[in-house]
């Protein structure tokens, strides 16, 4: 049988799913300003909107535990800028790339970094906090290692990171891809997902349902502010419990 007749007789794989859902990057606007938006998750902490994401049947937009807040950070919220980059030898190119790669970063961003797993360097460092705050972005998290530390705490710019090196990313690390569809653990994360990150982490929400999960969340919120009255008053677990109230 050729070639030709085996592929018409099996059939070529169908990808297009496959593709649709890992690659389709969402455009969809909010019913609300992306200043408002981004304001009112700010005012919700990871785990309620962690929770919200459970009922959405999504359980996994939390981004491992090995990623660590620089301080002990109240929620701050972003649109994902997402970075790509990979152990490698190779220095030439790399910086004229990094330079793009910084002038379209915009405001409201929330970077986030994925160095395929490199533990030898470091990704994010004094001088390229100063750059994104100056654009006005929101934070920046990076699965991978950062450097000048007193730096980025100076410039009170939010930080979530792996681990803290000396070594410099050019030939150890090089840039690969940004604005593009990456993994980190088992979170999915696209460019413009609303990212937020306070004391307990990092968590990704979907750009298509954030709006819908902001809402849901903020009821959550109100929900909470009963539940600590009823606890302030005295009542005891099963009473708060039959009321519909959770622990």
């Amino acid at each position: 049988m050729s070639v030709e007749n085996y592929r018409k007789e099996v059939g070529m794989m169908n990808l297009e799913k496959l593709i649709e859902v890992r690659e389709t990057i969402s455009s969809v606007s909010f019913p609300v300003s992306d200043e408002e938006l981004l304001s009112r998750y700010e005012k919700i902490y990871t785990g309620a909107i962690n929770d919200v994401l459970r009922e959405f049947t999504l359980l996994d937009q939390a981004l491992p535990i090995r990623i660590k807040a620089l301080r002990e950070y109240r929620t701050v919220a972003g649109f994902a800028f997402t970075v790509k980059s990979s152990t490698s030898t190779r220095v030439s190119g790399e910086m004229e790339f990094r330079t793009k790669m910084l002038d379209e970063m915009h405001p409201n961003a929330f970077v986030i970094y994925d160095t395929s797993g490199d533990e030898e360097s470091t990704s994010w460092g004094g001088v390229m906090t100063a750059t994104a705050k100056g654009k006005g972005v929101k934070a920046a998290c990076i699965d991978g290692g950062i450097r000048d530390t007193h730096q980025i705490l100076e410039a009170d710019f939010p930080v979530f990171y792996k681990y803290r090196s000396s070594n410099g990313s050019l030939g150890r690390c090089l840039i690969t891809d940004y604005q593009v569809p990456i993994q980190i653990g088992k979170c999915f994360i696209k460019p413009g997902d609303v990212v937020m990150g306070d004391v307990d982490g990092v968590l990704v929400v979907p750009r298509g349902i954030a709006y819908d999960v902001l809402v849901r969340a903020e009821e959550i919120k109100e929900n909470e502010k009963k539940i600590f009255g009823w606890v302030n008053e005295g009542q005891t677990a099963q009473e708060i419990s039959d009321k519909g109230g959770y622990f």
